[in-house]
């Protein structure tokens, strides 16, 4: 009995061994995983997530060499970080990979001894020049597609166990899980700068109207800085008379319903009211539920001016057509009284009409042509002497038979017209009947103010 017992004795002191040996072994991985995904947590960039995944790695599995690759955008597997390679392996091995990029389902791969291993020859040289006995393949993954894979060496036969599968696979995770994290915050980060740099303001806001984000934009439209605005309820930007435009849009939005893009008008700081045109969509959660939205406000103050000055200017050219055509209406019926030809009425017109062509190009200065409409005024004189000059024969030996004298007033633009068509009638008159029809006569036109009035003298002598 006694010997019976020993033996029973001796068998349950040797399984509680191995209990507390893998009950220590847990231990110890549970400890490397916590430290590995707290360097992970805290690291900035991807060379730190490599570095802490090769540290994890080498501890994990017991080898002094390992290596990080990943597919280029070429689809290439390049060497990212390593631990005790030469340079002549890397070179001669970059490219090698037993997955395609995006593959999905991979499973490691663990060679246990080269020398028996089903590889091409040179491949094989390569290995062994290194040094290098046993290795494993562990592919890195993102959403099941492999983007890369984890190479441990060994200089000895290796069996992976189970167990090392299973802890290699949790590390190749993480290390996924960090990629992907840093592929989101480069993506993120280049989308904040985008949004911090738009010349339009983009804010997002919850369901209750409280801003909660605030762009560079924002601020140089509305006038408030993020730390003024971020907090406060978006209907300090909305003014009294538009608040119930806000009740809609929120409702809409909550509801999962579209808001079409509108013009509205907002207010600034100071108080001043801005025309802005207004682009709002959902922000969701990662369920899918609705937790906000996003508004993009552009200032339209510009293009409604402009649309303003465009209106106007059609209405201006509408009247002003309008008036050119009954002016030439009247001209055609002042013409015809005295034509006796089909031939005379068209000189007739044609001169009339050329006189307010000359007339019109004293209202205009270059400067003034190309810039903002506004009234302009010629001098009498030059307006006299633009009319009489077709009637005046003077050459280098004939002097001048038209003399103008006197005051010299502005015209405005409404009087440059009849009182151009007038001068017209008293010249044509002249050079048919008048003085500018005999070979010696001549015209003296003066201009007097006399007792608040302008008199202007037509004298034909000759």
């Amino acid at each position: 009995m006694a010997m019976v017992e020993s033996k029973i004795l001796t068998g349950h002191g040797a399984a509680a061994a191995k209990a507390e040996s893998e009950f220590a072994r847990h231990a110890q991985v549970q400890n490397l995983l916590f430290r590995y995904t707290d360097r992970l947590y805290r690291a900035q960039d991807l060379d730190e997530v490599y570095r802490a995944s090769l540290d994890a790695c080498c501890e994990a599995l017991g080898c002094a060499r390992a290596a990080i690759l990943r597919f280029d955008e070429h689809g290439i597997m390049r060497f990212v970080s390593w631990r005790g390679l030469s340079d002549l392996y890397r070179g001669a091995v970059e490219g090698h990979s037993p997955w395609s990029a995006g593959d999905r389902g991979a499973q490691p791969i663990c060679l246990s001894d080269i020398e028996i291993a089903d590889l091409a020859a040179p491949l094989k040289a390569t290995i062994s020049n290194e040094g290098i006995r046993s290795l494993v393949f562990v592919p890195i993954t993102l959403d099941d597609g492999v983007v890369g894979k984890f190479m441990v060496y060994y200089d000895h036969i290796r069996l992976f166990t189970p167990g090392d599968r299973e802890l290699a696979l949790i590390i190749a995770r993480q290390l996924g899980f960090a990629i992907e994290r840093d592929r989101g915050d480069a993506v993120a980060g280049r989308l904040a700068a985008i949004v911090d740099s738009s010349y339009d303001a983009i804010i997002s806001k919850s369901l209750d109207g409280t801003i909660t984000s605030w762009n560079g934009g924002a601020e140089r439209i509305f006038g408030y800085s993020a730390r003024q605005a971020i907090g406060r309820n978006v209907r300090m930007l909305i003014p009294a008379d538009r608040l119930g435009e806000e009740e809609q849009i929120l409702d809409s939005i909550s509801n999962g319903r579209r808001v079409e893009p509108y013009d509205t008008v907002r207010q600034r700081s100071d108080g001043t009211l801005i025309d802005v045109s207004l682009t709002i969509s959902p922000i969701s959660d990662a369920n899918g539920r609705i937790i906000g939205a996003s508004k993009i406000a552009r200032d339209i103050t510009e293009q409604r001016r402009a649309h303003e000055q465009e209106r106007l200017l059609l209405q201006e050219m509408n009247h002003r057509v309008k008036n050119l055509f009954t002016l030439a209406g009247s001209l055609v019926h002042l013409s015809a009284r005295s034509a006796t030809s089909t031939g005379d009425l068209a000189t007739e017109v044609s001169q009339r009409l050329e006189v307010l062509a000359h007339a019109h190009a004293l209202t205009m200065s270059p400067s003034r042509a190309e810039g903002p409409r506004t009234d302009h005024s010629a001098r009498l004189h030059e307006l006299v002497g633009t009319i009489l000059a077709a009637f005046d024969m003077s050459d280098a030996t004939r002097p001048s038979r038209i003399a103008i004298s006197g005051e010299n007033p502005s015209i405005g633009t409404k009087s440059i017209t009849p009182l151009a068509l007038l001068l017209h009638e008293l010249a044509t008159n002249a050079a048919k009947y008048g003085s500018l029809a005999a070979p010696d006569g001549e015209v003296d036109v003066s201009c007097t103010l006399e007792n608040g009035q302008f008199i202007l003298r037509w004298r034909e002598t000759g």
